[in-house]
């Protein structure tokens, strides 16, 4: 199969706003959050600054996705986006631990803030950082976009709560409010960061896609009829939205011209029940040696000695 991503252009634009608004934003808070002296604010300027690199890498990684695949890159550049969201949400885990420590010690050392000026800035955060979400959520089923849309979500939350700790050091004159604040923006920080890492690692890892069972899936092509046995099966993630499927089946000693409607029987199931398209099925008509399923690899000395008879291989 020849895989080609195809470009979107609609997504590059939003990414591109999304980066002027958010570039201008930083300046925006850190300025102000070093005039109020607020932890919260100026640790809002260093998420965003997170938010920014992550939306400058999840363009590139746009760009590189909708590259054509080569005889060197043979899948294309379907992992540049996972890639990309594994890196982002792993500054984002490096940030959150940063902010923790500096507001465990404005504890230690508490400094005076100004709210109305954290409420202001934070009240433009809210509007700018809620729209990009908005403009973002309809991409969000792709791993790269989807943690941008986390940044940007968890932005908007977080400058949600600086307004209302703002407002609570107004009325209360209470300064510790600020570094809770800034604990709590970490926390949530951290939580979405580590989401995103674990699915980025089991994609680049070649774990099986989470959405989908190994078990459903061996039962669906042992279903088929003229199937004997299904073996040797792996199921990994090529991107966020697309897997691929490689199998030995065993079947009944037959005409090459006669498996075909086995085969595509096969590929039916797969693509209407788990929406795998790519697959290869090797027929056999003897099983392979397996370990849980799945076929030992021969020793080094025996490749070449050692061999399958089978019917065909179908890609």
């Amino acid at each position: 199969m020849h895989m080609v991503a195809t470009p979107n252009s609609k997504m590059q634009r939003v990414l591109q706003l999304s980066m002027v608004l958010t570039l201008a934003y930083v300046g925006a808070t850190f300025f102000f959050g070093l005039r109020a002296h607020s932890l919260a604010l100026i640790s809002e300027a260093g998420h965003n600054v997170s938010d920014l690199l992550a939306i400058v890498l999840s363009f590139v990684a746009v760009y590189f996705q909708a590259r054509p695949a080569t005889d060197q890159k043979t899948f294309g550049y379907q992992r540049a986006g996972v890639l990309a969201a594994f890196v982002n949400a792993a500054t984002l885990v490096v940030l959150s631990l940063w902010i923790a420590f500096a507001a465990i010690h404005r504890f230690s050392a508490p400094v005076e803030v100004q709210p109305k000026l954290m409420m202001y800035v934070a009240a433009a955060g809210v509007l700018m950082n809620g729209t990009i979400a908005t403009l973002l959520w309809k991409f969000s089923g792709d791993v790269n976009i989807r943690s941008v849309f986390l940044h940007m979500l968890g932005d908007t939350l977080s400058t949600a709560a600086v307004i209302a700790g703002g407002a609570a050091i107004f009325f209360t004159h209470m300064s510790w409010i600020d570094p809770v604040l800034s604990i709590l923006i970490a926390g949530m920080i951290l939580y979405s960061s580590v989401g995103i890492i674990r699915e980025t690692l089991n994609i680049l890892l070649e774990g099986t896609p989470r959405n989908l069972e190994l078990g459903e899936i061996r039962q669906a092509i042992a279903s088929v009829g003229g199937v004997l046995n299904v073996h040797d099966l792996h199921v990994w993630s090529l991107g966020s939205q697309s897997h691929a499927l490689a199998s030995h089946v065993t079947i009944a000693e037959m005409p090459m011209s006669e498996c075909g409607s086995i085969l595509a029987d096969i590929k039916c199931a797969l693509r209407d029940r788990f929406h795998i398209t790519h697959t290869t099925i090797q027929f056999e008509i003897t099983d392979c040696e397996t370990t849980y399923g799945c076929a030992a690899p021969p020793e080094f000395e025996a490749i070449g000695a050692h061999g399958h008879d089978h019917h065909g291989h179908a890609h």
